[in-house]
């Protein structure tokens, strides 16, 4: 680090910076000058403005984006369901009118999520909810997802959630991700963000299966963290994370013998179901846009990890690369918290993350590596699998890696550098229910979690009784 070296060399040129105001034209001359919706937009374009935000937002919070393409993306049949009640609820993320949210104090956790076996399964099919908050229809909570799939979208297909902002993390495999803004390649050890009604399609790199983890953000729109006495630098910096460069389709020809164009398959997200309309142009015809409400892509290991130098383990807050706030500051829909590569050096200090029960909820993934609180290996935490530790769930080091860390010698050493580990966490204000598929159809849950982990925990204590009783009066 600073920078992930990548098996899949990037391909795409792109633009730099976080929640800037930015432009792009794929032909020169796209953009209009000093105006937004001139009465004839230069290359007889459309002129078509996508809002994230509304329209009287403050200006700091204020999110839209004006798109030149050539043709708007109204332009289309009304959409109809495309599925039956028993696929969506597992495709989609399923609010309480949809499918039953099971609320759980028990600590859980799953082993590694299977890729594709058999049948094509696209990024869209292979979009599994397994935890939830809220509803999307009132614009509050978040769903928490696990996806796979082992085929490319087909190439006249593209996808878009009305419900929210798509977070994205790749754990194994790279995703090729088309937009209405362009391109992304998304790689293990980057993140993206897919904003609210963004048109896009998911390709395989090399036809290689991938698998990952998603949070649906359905509430505000991911910022990043205020930095306090850490000063102006430092976490994830505003310049490293990217954005597509405009990239479009021309329109074509009629192809068939009737002398129709060749239909694009749109399917939105909506509520939390899915539906399907079909239209005769493409969607990605944007030719220019400018603006601040755009996909964008980030390395992980490019963060900038903030620790202590003297003792004690700081809170993991430290470590959020990007948060959603909610209306009370300093309470968050959803952070998202990476644990990279890094040197612990506290003195006098027990260095894993220390024993707790947390007002928020904790879902973790582990990317690639091994995470120091918890052991790997079979029935362990293990990469491309999480764990679920929800509101005030106790949970820390298991009994384990507590008694290594305990007698451990306390020199400077880099957690995670030999692997290049990194685990993440998705961090919510909400209580988060789990669903029949997380619970009983992925069939990954480990039932003996809680005790394997903490069951051989050791009494250390070494007090008198006498000790113990001191709130008696003496007589």
């Amino acid at each position: 680090m600073p920078v992930t070296k990548f098996d899949v060399m990037e391909k795409y040129r792109y633009l730099n910076g976080f929640n800037s105001y930015l432009e792009s034209e794929a032909v020169p001359g796209a953009l209009p000058i000093g105006h937004n919706s001139p009465q004839k937009p230069p290359l007889g374009l459309y002129a078509e403005k996508l809002s994230g935000t509304a329209f009287t937002a403050p200006r700091h919070e204020n999110k839209q984006t004006w798109l030149y393409r050539i043709l708007p993306a109204c332009s289309h049949p009304p959409f109809t369901s495309s599925l039956p009640q028993s696929s969506s609820t597992e495709t989609t993320a399923g609010s309480s009118s949809k499918q039953q949210l099971h609320y759980i104090p028990n600590q859980l956790r799953w082993d590694p999520f299977d890729e594709p076996s058999e049948g094509e399964i696209d990024f869209v099919s292979g979009l599994k909810l397994i935890a939830g908050a809220g509803d999307p229809t009132l614009k509050q909570g978040l769903g928490i997802y696990i996806f796979s799939a082992n085929s490319s979208m087909s190439s006249r297909e593209a996808f878009y959630s009305a419900d929210g902002d798509l977070l994205i993390v790749a754990q194994d495999g790279c995703l090729d991700i088309r937009t209405e803004f362009g391109w992304l390649l998304v790689r293990p050890m980057e993140i993206c963000v897919i904003p609210r009604g963004v048109r896009y399609q998911v390709h395989l790199v090399e036809n290689k299966p991938v698998r990952g983890y998603a949070l649906e953000l359905y509430q505000g729109h991911f910022t990043l963290p205020e930095l306090g006495p850490i000063g102006s630098n430092g976490l994830a910096n505003p310049r490293d994370f990217q954005c597509p460069v405009a990239c479009f389709d021309e329109p074509q020809p009629p192809s068939s013998q009737d002398g129709e164009a060749t239909e694009w398959k749109i399917t939105a997200k909506f509520n939390n179901g899915l539906f399907v309309t079909e239209q005769k142009h493409s969607p990605f015809d944007v030719v220019g846009w400018h603006g601040n409400y755009f996909p964008y892509k980030y390395d992980l290991g490019r963060f900038n990890t903030i620790g202590s130098i003297s003792f004690d383990h700081p809170d993991p807050s430290i470590f959020t690369v990007l948060t959603a706030p909610s209306d009370h500051i300093g309470t968050a829909v959803a952070d998202f918290v990476i644990f990279p590569p890094r040197w612990l050096v506290g003195e006098d200090t027990f260095r894993p993350p220390w024993y707790h029960r947390n007002t928020m909820s904790e879902f973790m993934g582990l990317i690639q590596g091994s995470y120091d609180a918890k052991k790997g290996g079979k029935g362990g935490f293990v990469a491309g699998g999480a764990s679920l530790h929800n509101v005030m769930s106790g949970h820390g080091p298991d009994a384990e890696s507590y008694e290594g860390a305990r007698n451990a010698d306390l020199k400077p050493v880099k957690v995670g550098g030999e692997g290049n580990s990194c685990a993440f966490m998705f961090e919510s204000s909400f209580m988060v229910g789990v669903t029949d598929w997380g619970l009983k159809t992925c069939a990954k849950v480990q039932r003996e979690y809680s005790s394997h982990s903490w069951g051989g925990v050791k009494v250390h204590w070494t007090g008198e009784t006498k000790e113990r009783n001191g709130y008696l009066l003496e007589e």
